[in-house]
């Protein structure tokens, strides 16, 4: 072994794995596609097994009430579910139940991979006013959502603690790209405001948080516990919708009168990817304008 690398560093580098996507939805099965062109076996579990592609072998499980019987030989584990609604309830039936019985059903078949990433998201952070926010920022969430979600990553956390596994903590801003349109559908629709207070929003593709989950799990370094899974370009809101109006050829969204209720959103905040930048990692859509360019592409939408 070559000195200075860690035996999973070796691990990773030598071998074939098997990948297990627990909660294989959209970005999941975009991942789990990724390690299987990369050589990896991948299994995926999600409530209908049948609709995956023939490259991820699905089964049947649901992680909300239910322990999965998993493949004995996985070597990581990639936790991306997603809540069925908006409800406190839903969220901790996917995140909190889906970690506990992910890690219960590793921990009664005796089963150690490697790492456990959880796919997280930036709402464990507060509003910020607009600062800076990255891994060292604290965790201080004033909605459920957020506060959900730390609880989950506390889970992991506590539960892989003193083993040779490693947890991995991805906080992804807002995902869009293909079947995640909201904001080309408001412009297109004419429903789109522009809020009167500027506000960020912090966003990745889903490709490029596809490949993030890859990376981190498959790198040679070991990763660290947290990451902020963003483009390199915390955006204003209002700039993002003249930008699409323009794409689109659309009248420009109207401004929000201060205060009202279509001024209302969620908390000013700039993420920071700057440490995942720091482990070797290269968006494919480094701002919101290569991201929404491609998918308009897609589309068949004329750009000047």
């Amino acid at each position: 072994m070559e000195a200075g690398k860690s035996v999973t560093a070796w691990y990773c580098e030598t071998r074939d794995m098997t990948v297990l996507i627990a909660g294989c939805g959209d970005l999941g099965t975009e991942a789990g596609l990724r390690f299987a062109a990369a050589g990896h076996e991948v299994v995926g579990l999600r409530r209908s097994p049948g609709k995956l592609p023939p490259k991820i072998r699905g089964i049947y499980a649901d992680l909300s009430t239910e322990l999965p019987e998993l493949p004995a030989d996985v070597d990581i584990v990639v936790v991306a579910v997603a809540a069925d609604s908006s409800t406190e309830e839903a969220y901790r039936a996917a995140y909190v139940n889906g970690v506990k019985n992910v890690v219960d059903a590793l921990e009664r078949q005796s089963i150690e991979p490697r790492r456990i990433l959880f796919v997280s998201s930036t709402a464990v952070y507060k509003d910020s006013g607009g600062a800076v926010v990255d891994e060292s920022t604290p965790t201080e969430p004033t909605r459920f959502s957020g506060q959900v979600l730390v609880e989950a990553e506390d889970l992991l956390f506590a539960r892989t603690r003193g083993t040779g596994t490693q947890p991995i903590s991805l906080r992804l801003g807002g995902i869009y790209g293909p079947g995640r349109t909201r904001l080309i559908d408001q412009v297109r629709s004419g429903q789109a405001v522009i809020p009167a207070h500027p506000r960020h929003t912090n966003r990745v593709h889903r490709d490029d948080a596809a490949a993030m989950i890859v990376h981190l799990t498959t790198m040679v370094q070991d990763p660290d516990p947290v990451y902020v899974g963003v483009d390199d370009h915390a955006a204003e809101m209002g700039e993002v919708l003249r930008f699409l109006a323009a794409e689109l050829e659309c009248p420009e969204p109207p401004t929000a009168a201060p205060g009202g209720a279509s001024d209302a959103g969620p908390g000013d905040k700039r993420c920071s990817n700057a440490r995942l930048r720091a482990t070797g990692f290269e968006p494919s859509y480094p701002t919101f304008k290569e991201g929404y360019r491609a998918l308009l592409a897609g589309e068949g939408v004329r750009h000047p």
